[in-house]
């Protein structure tokens, strides 16, 4: 699908239809950043300052024995078996393989030595996460601190933008400005919302035609998706939200998509996926409006040559009520 033919109108909290200026849709693909370290975040960084000072002082992650157990080839921790040649000199095996028996630093030949006195060393260990600077407290028993370092909630969260394989990653603050900055992402504040998507041939459907605007609120941000993709031997378009944070989070919230005209109307209400879902798996899941195409052309109007589709919806945070211990909606203003 030609995604220059497609045509997005936005507005949010209020504002009328007329006063939306137009935009047009550009692709925007970009190389693999060589670091994802994290811009300044105001006081967030403060607090992951104090906890990396209280993780480092049980046990610095660059100690001698830190280092010492730091494979030479591809710089990961050595987990068991550790493999080490006649000179005594390390490497993890999964590297083992890769060097084709030779040791990589005086090139002898390997064996089938395991160094069982670094093992041994690895097993009365606790280290922190690896993730300490961005503000994970945990310290692990050596063996413990991979597994967890799989799922930990203070790893980085990779770029929410879709159809260009962007394999940036970082914190919220440092992807909502790559996404602003790199991708040139539409911003809004509020948490309410009214697009219209235009596609002069509807008819042209193709997988992968994505657009994506990121809204503020309640201190939180969100990605909305809209896309046109076949579904079996259908073309459909969908719309979806996707909270920047992990899932515990995004539980706290709710949103609702509409799209209608003629007098009838599609409504889908639900909670936003975490980014650390991807968007093909969030897509492929089906969690979102859809809109099959004939309906989407009946809501189009007209001679059913050209897609209008306008789709409205809010985001409004779950609170609990201590006294009768349910959850009731908090509306932004």
């Amino acid at each position: 699908m030609d995604l220059d033919s497609i045509e997005c109108v936005s507005s949010s909290d209020g504002m009328d239809e007329d006063e939306i200026q137009h935009h047009s849709l550009h692709p925007h693909h970009h190389s693999e950043f060589s670091s994802s370290k994290p811009r300044n975040g105001g006081a967030n960084n403060n607090n992951n300052n104090n906890v990396m000072g209280a993780a480092t002082a049980i046990i610095p992650p660059a100690t001698s024995v830190h280092e010492l157990l730091e494979c030479p080839v591809c710089t990961n921790s050595m987990y068991p078996p550790i493999h080490q040649c006649h000179n005594g000199h390390t490497l993890c095996s999964t590297c083992k393989t890769r060097v084709h028996n030779r040791c990589p630093t005086c090139r002898q030949e390997l064996g089938d030595i395991r160094c069982l006195a670094l093992e041994k060393v690895a097993e009365s260990l606790e280290l922190p996460c690896k993730y300490y600077s961005l503000g994970c407290p945990e310290i692990f028993p050596y063996y413990s601190k991979l597994k967890h370092e799989t799922v930990c909630n203070f790893r980085p969260y990779n770029c929410p933008y879709a159809g260009s394989e962007c394999s940036v990653v970082g914190d919220i603050p440092f992807l909502v400005a790559h996404l602003r900055d790199d991708h040139k992402v539409d911003m809004h504040t509020g948490c309410t919302f009214n697009h219209r998507y235009v596609k002069s041939n509807p008819r042209e459907v193709e997988n992968a035609t994505w657009m994506l605007t990121v809204f503020h609120c309640f201190g939180q941000y969100f990605c909305l998706h809209f896309e046109a993709f076949q579904l079996g031997m259908a073309p459909v378009y969908m719309a979806f939200l996707r909270f920047m944070g992990d899932e515990n989070e995004a539980r706290n919230y709710s949103y609702s998509l509409e799209v209608g005209a003629n007098g009838r109307k599609l409504i889908w209400e639900g909670t936003p996926r975490s980014i650390r879902d991807s968007h093909r798996k969030v897509r492929d899941s089906h969690d979102g409006l859809i809109i099959q195409r004939n309906m989407a052309l009946f809501f189009s109007g007209g001679d059913r040559k050209e897609l209008k589709l306008r789709v409205t919806g809010r985001i409004w945070k779950e609170q609990q009520n201590p006294d009768a211990g349910v959850c009731i909606p908090n509306l932004c203003s």
